[in-house]
Order: structure tokens, then C-alpha cells, then sequence
């Protein structure tokens, strides 16, 4: 199980940005935790039920879990980018599914839906390591 260099650094650039997102929420204020829960539960209705202290910790410990997975270098690139795919299409799917951070056709961002547009990132780096085909 080899890891290419090209696939080491999409795992290392991605990975410690997802890590550093998730240790950051580690102490999360009540109130932004709240509005993260909100954010998600656009997409995934059942989040409303937790507490949104319980909810920031979860979406924490799940961050740090996915950057992990992205910089061990034990685990398969293609399973990393699978665990990186399902994070990232969540990402894409809040990004979409929120009101007024598209323009009308529903894909481009307008200037307050940038910061969510430019997670598209992370599912471009998801396909290259589920999709990248070693030489032999």
C-alpha cells in the first residue's frame, strides 16, 4: 500500500484544515454551536433534536476524526476520500440548500454564500484520491 506524493499532499493540506476546524470547535460557544445546528439541519433534519452543546461537540470530535483519517497515512487513500467525499458533499449539500447563498440558477454563490461555495475544494480532493489509479 503505497502513498503516491500527490495524494499525500491532497490528504495533508485537507486533512489539517479539517483538523484544525474540529479542534477549534472543541470550545464552542453555546450560541455559534446553535446556529452551526441550524445550518445543518437543513440538511439532516434529525440534528434538531440534540442540544446544541451536544451537537458542537459531535460536529467537533467528527472533525478531528475526519482530518485524522485524511493524515494517517496507514489508511487507504480511497477510503479517506470516501470518509472526506460524505463530509464534503454534506458541506455542498448546506451550501445549496441555504437561502440566499446562491444567485438565481441555484449553483453560483452570491458574495455571502463564497465562504461555503469555496468548500467545492474539498469534493474535487475527495474524487482525486477515490479515482486516483496507481501506476504499475
Amino acid at each position: 500500500m503505497g502513498l503516491s506524493i500527490s495524494n499525500a499532499a491532497l490528504r495533508l493540506v485537507s486533512g489539517a484544515f479539517i483538523l484544525n476546524s474540529g479542534i477549534g470547535k472543541l470550545s464552542l460557544a453555546p450560541e455559534h454551536a446553535a446556529g452551526l445546528q441550524a445550518s445543518a439541519a437543513r440538511v439532516v433534519p434529525q440534528v434538531e433534536t440534540l442540544e446544541p452543546e451536544r451537537f458542537g461537540r459531535y460536529l467537533s470530535y467528527a472533525e478531528i476524526g475526519i482530518g485524522a483519517t485524511l493524515l494517517l497515512p496507514m489508511v487507504p487513500s480511497r477510503l479517506a476520500g470516501l470518509v472526506l467525499g460524505a463530509f464534503s458533499g454534506g458541506l455542498l449539500a448546506n451550501y445549496l440548500k441555504s437561502p440566499g447563498l446562491t444567485q438565481a440558477d441555484g449553483i453560483r454563490p452570491t458574495p455571502a454564500g463564497v465562504p461555503l461555495a469555496k468548500d467545492v475544494w474539498l469534493v474535487g480532493i475527495a474524487v482525486a484520491l477515490v479515482f486516483h489509479r496507481k501506476r504499475r
